[in-house]
């Protein structure tokens, strides 16, 4: 393999989309908690060790599931060639210690955030993952811990919390799906995840549940004054993409899976749209 080849596999090793996505998931975690403007250089900071952390997390799980990815993924850089598995290996401990340096500029709640995240990024492949929903739910926590650590960063947590459990219940149901999806190569492996422990349409509908219970949720803010009708308005059409996102995987997982990651992004933006809307009444 060139240099070339190599480098362009070492980017793919942090599946960039997604390590950038989570950056912006911190900043807007921030930006809820309504400290965006208050502390800049922390959120920017918190910003930077999300996606360095999210990229070695990315990276490490390739590294373990490498013979896995043989099977159900072999464009992967490790399967292909790009990328040696002791590269990857290296290269995703680099990225670890950039995100620890990171963390480390940030206030005592942010700190202890990033340490969990990184232990629970490193176990998750030889721990968590080949068990029954565990996996699931600790990418779940990763993926919802995100708005929290960019709250912590900015020193008011609090905002945050509803965001948090409303993307983690979402992710949950997202990570079922997906292991549906992925089901030969992991009974291949050997893996017990949810749907094969219990069946495919178990799984499927535990994932259909736990969603319900997000759609159902996602109001608190409203209810609670937190937003006003600006958040009200951005969320219903994020209610409906997501409702045919879970009828969608119960006969397509793969297209399933996508419409929810996107569906989460919605929700999301519902929120920043609350954030805006107060802030906006604030000032008047």
């Amino acid at each position: 393999m060139t240099a070339v080849e190599t480098g362009r596999g070492l980017w793919e090793l942090l599946r960039p989309v997604n390590a950038i996505a989570a950056a912006v998931l911190t900043a807007i975690g921030a930006f809820v908690a309504g400290g965006l403007v208050d502390a800049p250089l922390a959120v920017g900071a918190a910003a930077a060790a999300t996606f360095f952390g999210t990229g070695a997390g990315n990276a490490i799980n390739d590294y373990f599931d490498r013979e896995i990815d043989a099977h159900n993924k072999p464009d992967r850089p490790i399967p292909r060639g790009a990328v040696s598995p002791r590269q990857a290996l290296w290269y995703s401990l680099a990225c670890f210690a950039a995100a620890v340096v990171l963390a480390l500029t940030l206030p005592v709640l942010a700190i202890g955030i990033a340490l969990f995240n990184l232990f629970a990024l490193v176990s998750y492949t030889q721990v968590f993952k080949g068990l029954p929903g565990a996996g699931n739910v600790v990418v779940a926590y990763l993926g919802g811990s995100t708005f929290l650590f960019g709250a912590a960063a900015a020193g008011r947590i609090g905002p945050a919390v509803v965001l948090f459990a409303l993307a983690a219940l979402s992710t949950v149901s997202r990570e079922i799906v997906k292991d549906v999806e992925d089901i030969a190569g992991d009974r291949a492996e050997g893996l017990n995840t949810l749907p094969i422990a219990i069946g495919e349409r178990r799984a499927l509908w535990i994932a259909v549940g736990v969603l319900a219970i997000a759609i159902l949720a996602s109001p608190i803010p409203y209810l609670t004054d937190t937003f006003g009708l600006a958040y009200l308005l951005v969320l219903v059409p994020a209610i409906a993409y997501m409702t045919y996102a879970a009828w969608t995987s119960l006969t397509d997982p793969a297209r399933g899976q996508h419409h929810l990651k996107y569906g989460m992004f919605l929700a999301a933006l519902a929120f920043v749209i609350g954030r805006l809307s107060a802030s906006t009444s604030i000032l008047a």
